[in-house]
């Protein structure tokens, strides 16, 4: 049985206050960069640490830590894509409390930032993406829109446009508030002790191998988000809408669990799935997994019919049923996210 879902097919949905133009790319200018030196030491412990893991394998980890590592790379993962993302940035479902608490743990196993934080840059990237009022601005190359925006001093506009981001629901939840006070402490329990201590504990893994196989499972999963920010709006298609930096890459889908259909995603933010193609997509099933539990509630989708007008209108002719042939839209294939 199909999901009950809220389907989204209202005409006037405010879509995205900007258009990337070659122009508007061609007339950035150069930026003299004040660095943070703090997170620059910080990611560099941890890719180095990493890359020691790979390279030289200092001992091979037992079965069951790659187990317990495959686990919790998921879990922390969902706390990016389910919970974060879908969830807190973009209110694409709505949750009851023990979904909350779960997606904050999650979240906090990522160990990357405060909710409200990552949220507001989050929502800014979206309303002024490409913009100098974007936090991670891909027309300033692939580097810093991958991981040097983190290191550097943010652009003022953002501050500026931040001002006018609505964060209402986010300052009055109260799983929100919990979390971002002890984000210290939640980060090092849930990020850090707990992922390495468990194989030590439990089947005598070596301590330093677990510390370095849980070094590999936060780096991937950082940069599987800093993926979405640089390969996802630079190598791939623009079935939705051409004028968009943002593009539909099937690589970044696979690392990040469904969240490399990224021209749709900017076209329609609000709908849970990220896609209205069937493919791989493992945070739609998770959160309809707690939609069966009764968890989850209320999950937003774009209607067959507001996706194809975009389609037609703004696609760049590479959408698989609704793309063109001779600059002659193809006739639609019927009732495509009926799944």
């Amino acid at each position: 049985m199909p999901p009950q879902t809220h389907v989204v097919d209202d005409a006037k949905v405010e879509e995205h206050a900007y258009m990337w133009t070659q122009d508007k790319m061609m007339g950035t200018e150069k930026k003299r960069y004040k660095f943070k030196m703090q997170r620059i030491i910080y990611l560099i412990f941890f890719h180095s640490l990493t890359l020691y893991f790979l390279i030289f394998k200092p001992t091979a980890p037992m079965w069951q830590s790659h187990l317990w590592t495959f686990f919790y790379l998921c879990f922390s993962g969902f706390g990016i894509s389910a919970g974060i993302h879908r969830y807190w940035s973009h209110k694409s479902f709505k949750a009851r409390m023990p979904l909350k608490v779960l997606l904050a743990m999650c979240f906090a196993a990522a160990g990357q930032e405060k909710i409200l934080n990552w949220v507001r840059d989050h929502r800014i990237h979206h309303k002024f993406s490409e913009t100098e009022a974007d936090p991670h601005d891909s027309r300033r190359g692939f580097i810093f829109a991958h991981f040097g925006w983190l290191v550097v001093q943010k652009n003022p506009q953002v501050y500026e446009k931040g001002r006018i981001i609505d964060m209402s629901d986010i300052l009055s939840c109260p799983v929100v508030s919990f979390h971002d006070r002890h984000f210290e402490f939640l980060r090092a329990i849930l990020c850090f002790a707990i992922p390495i201590g468990v194989p030590v504990y439990f089947w005598d893994e070596d301590l330093w191998i677990s510390f370095l196989y849980n070094c590999f499972r936060f780096a991937f999963v950082l940069n599987c988000t800093f993926a979405i920010n640089s390969f996802a709006h630079m190598r791939g298609t623009r079935p939705y809408d051409r004028n968009f930096m943002p593009v539909d890459n099937s690589y970044v889908t696979y690392v990040t669990m469904g969240e490399g259909n990224h021209n749709y995603h900017h076209a329609f933010p609000f709908d849970y799935r990220s896609t209205e193609m069937i493919c791989f997509n493992p945070t739609k099933s998770f959160i309809e997994f707690f939609q069966n539990l009764g968890w989850a509630f209320d999950l937003r989708v774009a209607s067959d019919d507001m996706v194809r007008k975009r389609v037609l209108r703004t696609g760049d002719g590479s959408h698989k049923f609704w793309g063109t042939v001779g600059g002659v839209p193809v006739a639609a294939d019927e009732n495509l996210s009926a799944y």
